[in-house]
């Protein structure tokens, strides 16, 4: 697959607040690529520098360093061409309030060079879509914060983008509109090939959605992987199981591997390497302990960015 964006040392600095006092590095020295069709997502705690990455992809902020290519073309150099393959949407970007939906999206098709009955057919696909058809000619201090996001984002996708950042495009809205959501990213990268820059604060989405994760604290790329490679990283499964007879034998065995466990009545968590539950359990067996309503939770994104998020380095023992 060919490269559609590539990063490279980039950097933003802010000046210090105080006369005497440091400088902020909110992004620093961070360099990836995005692929063709490939879903990429940005994770990482409030502050670690998403939200400056994206907008210096769109190029509404200047980096102090480093350098954005599109397209093999700079954007410091070319923005006005790249921008007409390149869209974004976000929960946190409004649009003009006192213009009708459908004004705002036909402004927003005129930028992009659709003709009219391109745009119509485009922007009545999407808003169908997306249940909010029939809210084109309120005004957009009318709708609601999921109607305004749902909005948002067929308006990143009427103008046949070749690469979309999508900053939370689900965080504002019910569950089964987000799924809805989901499925509509993954089609249009299926269909259309659109390359997206993804970020979330929603772990299973983006375990879901996203090919590749780059997660980001204070300002640095800590981690580069697929969503399942990161999990399995940080943190051991959870097995869980009643047991019915030989609750301290059970505990007993726990405590001799130095397991951490929970013990909640006769339930027994414990947590322990995927490879080490097998044995475990034929220990158990041997013992004549007796046991049911067994369930395995593996490792999830969530665990992994919740122990990055904490510090940065816990990860699982072999």
């Amino acid at each position: 697959m060919s490269i559609v964006l590539s990063v490279d040392q980039l950097t933003k600095n802010y000046p210090p607040k105080k006369k005497g006092g440091r400088p902020f590095t909110a992004v620093n020295n961070i360099s990836f690529e995005l692929k063709q069709g490939e879903i990429l997502g940005l994770l990482g705690p409030n502050g670690a520098g998403k939200s400056t990455t994206i907008q210096m992809l769109m190029g509404t902020l200047t980096p102090t360093k480093g350098s954005i290519t599109y397209f093999g073309q700079s954007l410091k150099d070319k923005r006005s061409q790249i921008m007409e393959h390149v869209t974004f949407a976000s929960t946190y970007v409004k649009m003009p309030w006192r213009l009708t939906v459908i004004e705002n999206l036909h402004v927003y098709g005129l930028l992009y060079g659709l003709k009219k009955d391109e745009f119509l057919a485009r922007a009545e696909k999407f808003l169908k879509y997306f249940g909010v058809w029939d809210q084109r000619f309120k005004d957009m201090r009318e709708l609601s914060a999921g109607q305004t996001t749902r909005i948002m984002l067929a308006k990143a996708f009427i103008p046949h983008p070749k690469v979309a950042l999508l900053d939370e495009p689900t965080a504002s809205l019910d569950p089964d509109v987000a799924h809805l959501v989901r499925k509509f990213v993954k089609k249009q990268q299926k269909d259309y090939g659109v390359s997206i820059v993804y970020t979330s604060h929603n772990m299973n989405e983006v375990a879901e959605v996203c090919d590749r994760v780059i997660f980001l604290k204070q300002g640095k790329i800590v981690a580069h992987d697929t969503p399942d490679k990161l999990a399995q990283s940080v943190s051991n499964s959870r097995l869980r199981l009643w047991v019915k007879d030989g609750l301290k034998r059970t505990a007993g065995r726990i405590k001799d591997q130095g397991w951490p466990t929970t013990v909640t009545g006769r339930e027994v968590m414990v947590e322990l390497d995927e490879t080490e539950i097998a044995g475990f359990l034929a220990v158990l067996a041997s013992d004549g302990i007796e046991y049911t309503q067994i369930s395995i939770d593996k490792p999830s994104l969530e665990d992994y960015f919740i122990n990055m998020s904490d510090d940065g380095k816990k990860v699982r023992k072999k």
